[in-house]
């Protein structure tokens, strides 16, 4: 496929001013202090971790349930490796769009590599891939286009993504009480969605060892819903077109959960990943959170890779990088991407 975004200079060079609502760190505290007064009502249950028989023997496996949102019911899989010293160092994934969290004996690499691996069940997700098991009954106003990205767009309270986030922060909070775990060794990351969320959670939570956004969905949603010809971001202009009056009401909406403004307030150190031929999540939101990413920051770049971006080099270069983050040494080489 052709280019059809900005070059790769020109996104290296590019910084928009991205909206910033003025009670949006507000806003923010305001929705995770009630996601933990939910706990000191007592209206949510502590973690529960429920062994899975998988039929892997170095791998054990736990059936997750958390309080997420409003204390109500996110699951998730928790994968530990058999015989590794404790406390362990632990990824944290989020999934992309519609996938749901898959069966018990899927996705083992993390703990093949000697970590914690929680992965965290997409709520009212899971329609892409093996079905997810979280529903969502905070679905907001009717009218919305298929899909999420609309979902509850008419204000930031009712936002589908209002919901997601603060969920993904919970599975952080629930990893760092989890006996096994390395509270300080927390490492967050996902695949286009999943990487927008792992930005949304470098925003939200302090003190994390790491984040890897891979193509990352939910950036600049402004010029995302503008040049993007394919979905998810043209749910945004479907909806748009539809509802020709609202255009200022859904970008003030979405700029709360702009997860490019969310890492500017980032301290973790960051490894990211873009195609330069992503027509789903356009290179330039990409770089606009990279560019705009606060913390301490380094970027594969895949020049003729479509969503698929780096898929098995990009993880050869997470596994280098997460080994140096967790044992202290210096950041692995680029391997030879820019």
């Amino acid at each position: 496929m052709p280019l059809t975004d900005l070059s790769l200079a020109d996104c290296r060079d590019l910084r928009p001013a991205l909206p910033v609502p003025a009670d949006f760190d507000a806003f923010w505290s305001s929705t995770l202090s009630g996601a933990h007064a939910a706990d000191n009502r007592g209206s949510a249950q502590r973690p529960v971790f429920a062994p899975v028989d998988t039929g892997l023997t170095r791998i054990r496996t736990y059936d997750v349930t958390l309080p997420g949102f409003a204390g109500r019911p996110v699951h998730a899989w928790l994968h530990l490796p058999v015989g590794a010293a404790e406390p362990l160092g632990c990824v944290v994934e989020f999934l992309g769009y519609g996938r749901g969290r898959g069966l018990a004996h899927e996705n083992p690499l993390w703990a093949s590599a000697g970590y914690a691996h929680l992965i965290m069940d997409t709520r009212g997700q899971g329609w892409s891939a093996a079905g997810g098991s979280t529903a969502d009954t905070d679905a907001g106003a009717a009218g919305t286009v298929p899909g999420f990205v609309t979902r509850g767009i008419e204000s930031p309270e009712t936002y589908y993504y209002r919901r997601a986030f603060t969920d993904a922060v919970r599975c952080v909070e629930a990893m760092r009480g989890h006996p096994e775990v390395d509270p300080d060794r927390i490492v967050v990351t996902g695949v286009s969605q999943g990487g927008g969320i792992a930005l949304a959670v470098s925003g939200l939570v302090p003190g994390l060892a790491g984040v890897m956004p891979d193509v990352p969905f939910l950036c600049n949603f402004r010029r995302a819903a503008e040049i993007s010809g394919h979905p998810p971001y043209t749910e945004i202009a479907d909806y748009l077109k539809l509802h020709r009056d609202r255009t200022e009401t859904v970008f003030t909406t979405l700029s709360y959960f702009d997860a490019a403004l969310l890492a500017t307030r980032a301290t973790a150190p960051a490894l990211f990943s873009i195609a330069m031929m992503d027509e789903i999540c356009p290179p330039s939101t990409c770089f606009t959170a990279y560019n705009h990413y606060a913390g301490p920051k380094d970027v594969r770049v895949y020049e003729f890779n479509g969503h698929e971006g780096g898929a098995a080099y990009q993880q050869r270069e997470q596994l280098a990088w997460v080994r140096s983050l967790f044992e202290g040494g210096p950041p692995p080489g680029r391997a030879g991407h820019s």
